[in-house]
């Protein structure tokens, strides 16, 4: 039956230095304590899960699944949000994304790229391995400084933006393909791919390519005041990955979409804890099963107000009432009655055939 899994837990935001959130196990076991059943994990931190070693050992790939399924749990993606972002960076933005990068490239735009271009290879690879057929990434940026038009826009520059940041995806896109396993960007502000607009300028740009899809977080659609149900009706055989992180806007006379370069708690758009703000999620997880989306909802944690711990345990309930597992069977069947088409005839009022 093709239905929702979850709930799962995406690790980004809880890795740190102190247990239960410094190894892969101590992580799991807290996790599967939760109730989740999934962990889509992050490949920029190699004491946690080290996507060279998976790219190039089956033996690695088992024994981490193996420790995984001990506590009741699996992969639901791996992700490579940070690697992404350093596949296309405008160099208004080379400094502060200098740290996403090992030392060794840093300041060197060329080389950050192509370290970047690697570990997304080996992520495909190591996706491959592990059974995997999505994998969670940011599309980086070109034309992001150009967003809002002034001067006025320039169609030529975003033409050349889109072009390149196509050139440099398409090998990637490929290696996925190569290994079957669909690449999906997360719409995000800050990046080139922030909508359904600019995910269209690109899969164009890309040939439509078969690997190219959509990792759906209703936050940020909510945030830039788009209509994410209605994005579900339009994109939904391209949503492979699904990320539940709510958010609220609440409407002022000082602040807009843009936050004013406040910190998150002071802006009109910030993010919450799920069933804390204003996200739609029952008509979200409705759409989802009533496209057939057979994918994990996996929770991000962001709230500029509730500790992590506390949006953990709870995300995990909200998920799991969220599910909606499909009917194999309509709720009028009891009250099927014949087809014959002599009957049916009759019932339009038509005359017997000779």
């Amino acid at each position: 039956m093709n239905t929702l899994k979850g709930p799962g837990l995406f690790l980004s935001q809880f890795i740190g230095q102190e247990a239960p959130f410094n190894t892969l196990d101590n992580l799991a076991a807290w996790a599967a304590s939760l109730g989740y059943k999934a962990l889509q994990i992050p490949c920029n931190h190699p004491h946690i899960f080290d996507v060279q070693q998976a790219a190039a050992s089956q033996a690695y790939c088992d024994d981490i699944q193996q420790r995984l399924a001990r506590h009741g749990l699996v992969i639901s993606e791996l992700s490579t949000h940070l690697e992404g972002q350093l596949i296309a960076v405008h160099p208004a933005y080379d400094d502060a994304f200098n740290d996403f990068a090992p030392p060794a490239v840093r300041g060197d735009r060329h080389a950050r790229q192509q370290w970047a271009t690697e570990v997304l290879m080996q992520a495909a690879q190591a996706s491959a391995r592990l059974g995997l057929t999505a994998h969670a990434t940011f599309s980086g940026a070109l034309a992001w400084p150009y967003f809002y038009p002034w001067p006025p826009r320039k169609e030529a520059l975003i033409d050349t933006a889109f072009a390149e940041l196509a050139a440099r995806w398409r090998p990637i896109l490929d290696e996925f393909d190569r290994h079957g396993v669909n690449l999906c960007y997360e719409l995000h502000p800050s990046e080139d791919l922030h909508d359904g607009v600019s995910f269209d300028r690109f899969l164009a740009a890309v040939d439509h390519h078969p690997r190219c899809h959509i990792l759906f977080d209703p936050s940020h659609m909510l945030l830039q005041q788009m209509d994410y149900l209605a994005f579900i009706d339009l994109y939904h055989e391209r949503i492979k990955a699904f990320h539940v992180k709510d958010a609220e806007f609440i409407r002022s006379g000082r602040c807009g979409v843009y936050g004013g370069y406040q910190p998150w708690r002071e802006r009109a758009g910030r993010f919450r804890s799920p069933g804390d703000g204003q996200v739609d999620f029952k008509g979200i997880f409705s759409r989802l099963a009533q496209y057939g989306y057979n994918g994990w909802a996996v929770l991000e944690w962001e709230c500029c107000l509730k500790d992590a711990a506390t949006g953990a345990a709870e995300g995990a309930g909200f998920i799991a009432g969220q599910m909606i597992p499909l009917a194999d069977r309509a709720f009028d069947d009891f009250a099927v009655t014949g087809s014959e088409l002599p009957a049916i005839r009759r019932m339009l009022g038509l005359e017997a055939q000779p």
